[in-house]
């Protein structure tokens, strides 16, 4: 491919719209500014011919917006004659990768450009070959296009967690759930500036199918503490049903036979009295002491709220048919005194 260096008039060159990078930081752009008055431009813009003795961008968009702003009457430029329009866009971002401020959002437009737009038409295995990035890391890139537009103006470069603004690794957690949810989401982990591991967290909770839609609907309203909190609850009363679950059940005594074998009904009273007796002592052994270290902080956390009333009513019923039956017993047995 033939290529030519000149200084072109600045008022021949038109940018090229259509290319992938369209955020410009105004501060970068001031200091390259600043650089060119003093300095001049150390690195030419690449064109290409257009019709009309003019010529569009390849590269160098910002160099050009500088240039153009300070008034210089012409810009030096590589001129290239290349006419395809893949070959051309794969210049071009390859060209960016290699620039700081080309932001993730634009990196995965520009992917999700080559691989959907019919001009096109490219894989993923041809663009990772032509720009020498993993497979994995042009996917992971594309998937930050599942959110909205709210989200995606906050996302930045780099891992660092600032207030207000989102880094790819906080994001893809959250990618594989609904929209309603993962957009809500992704906003508080901005706001809250939750690290990865908090965001990882929170995504599991949402996940689980045990957990209604409601209920996540309503878990939306909380902040980024106050899901960590959920998270925490909720594991532990999962670990705790799981080995509640685990745990043996006790074996059913073993029948007996010979002559000293009765029917229930014509066991002796002591026979039944030892009975009742070792029930009322399984029983005291089962229930134990109440925590009343509990506050409103633990109810708050409390997932499926209507299910933890219901149960809630279910154990007070059987307590008070418990209840019941003990004060009965205990009366009977006073009366005998």
């Amino acid at each position: 491919m033939h290529m030519d260096m000149i200084d072109i008039p600045t008022h021949l060159i038109d940018e090229d719209t259509d290319q992938p990078r369209y955020q410009f930081d105004e501060e970068a752009l001031q200091e390259l500014m600043r650089s060119i008055e003093e300095l001049g431009l150390l690195s030419p813009i690449k064109v290409r011919t257009i019709a009309g003795g003019r010529y569009k961008i390849i590269y160098g968009n910002r160099r050009y917006k500088a240039c153009k702003t300070l008034g210089r009457p012409t810009i030096p430029c590589i001129v290239s004659t290349a006419t395809d329009e893949r070959d051309i866009y794969l210049e071009q971002i390859a060209e960016n990768l290699t620039r700081e401020g080309f932001s993730p959002i634009e990196e995965a437009e520009a992917f999700d450009k080559l691989l959907n737009d019919p001009r096109f038409a490219s894989s993923i295995k041809f663009l990772s070959s032509k720009l020498g990035k993993p497979e994995s890391y042009i996917k992971n890139k594309c998937e930050l296009l599942k959110f909205g537009v709210a989200v995606r103006k906050r996302i930045v470069a780099g891992a660092e967690i600032r207030k207000d603004k989102l880094t790819e690794d906080q994001l893809l957690p959250l990618k594989d759930l609904p929209l309603e949810h993962r957009d809500s989401l992704a906003l508080i982990a901005a706001k809250d500036e939750l690290p990865v591991s908090d965001v990882k967290k929170i995504a599991r909770l949402f996940k689980d199918a045990s957990i209604s839609a409601s209920t996540k609907d309503k878990l939306l309203f909380k902040s980024g503490r106050e899901l960590l909190e959920t998270w925490s609850v909720f594991e532990l009363n999962k670990a705790e049903r799981a080995k509640a679950q685990a745990e043996p059940k006790p074996a059913k005594p073993a029948k007996t036979t010979g002559k000293a074998e009765q029917p229930a009904a014509e066991q002796p009273p002591q026979a039944e009295t030892n009975r009742v007796e070792r029930a009322l002592q399984k029983l005291l052994a089962a229930i134990p002491p109440a925590d009343e270290t509990w506050t409103e902080l633990e109810a708050d956390a409390i997932v499926e709220r209507e299910q933890f009333v219901n149960d809630i009513n279910q154990l007070l019923a059987n307590m008070q048919r418990q209840a019941d039956v003990w004060v009965r017993l205990r009366d009977a047995v006073q009366a005998k005194r």
